[in-house]
């Protein structure tokens, strides 16, 4: 289980501009569903890619299943050169998205957000309206089985705006 109240509290005190998206989103907007990582869209600037490789080098990132001692170098170089990456941390597992099918990268997507308090940091986390549509875009199975939820949440919602 990733320790999410760290993971935020590192990444925002460094000032690493970033998205929550997936699981932990869904969660935000009320899902019952529980996730074991944390999905974020990061901006791809060299200074966030900065902020973000210092804020995360502490707790030892890693190719989520690539067998040990496989080389990787968490530096910037490696996160500039690649786009999204599984990792396995000590706080726990964490996808770090460069862009997500259905939404893009961090610009695409940073005007459909809303700022949202959790573990007293605030973060932008995505609409639950574009969260359903990157959900649909993605079309894994897991996806699919989310979205059934998340519509009838989108539906109460927009209903208890309607009175």
């Amino acid at each position: 289980m990733t320790n999410l109240p760290e993971i935020l509290r590192c990444l925002t005190s460094a000032g690493v501009d970033f998205i929550i998206v997936g699981g932990a989103a869904a969660t935000a907007h009320g899902s019952s569903r529980l996730t074991d990582d944390l999905d974020l869209v990061y901006r791809r600037n060299p200074e966030n890619i900065l902020r973000l490789v210092d804020s995360l080098a502490p707790f030892d990132p890693y190719l989520r299943g690539a067998p040990l001692g496989l080389p990787f170098k968490w530096d910037a170089q490696t996160v500039t050169n690649g786009l999204n990456f599984t990792l396995t941390t000590t706080l726990g597992p964490l996808d770090l998205l460069g862009e997500i099918a259905g939404g893009g990268q961090f610009e695409n997507l940073a005007a459909d957000t809303l700022v949202i308090e959790v573990f007293g940091v605030r973060v932008l986390c995505l609409e639950l309206e574009t969260l359903i549509r990157v959900k649909r875009a993605a079309g894994r199975p897991k996806d699919f089985e989310a979205l059934a939820e998340l519509e009838a949440i989108l539906e109460e919602r927009q209903r208890g705006e309607s009175l």
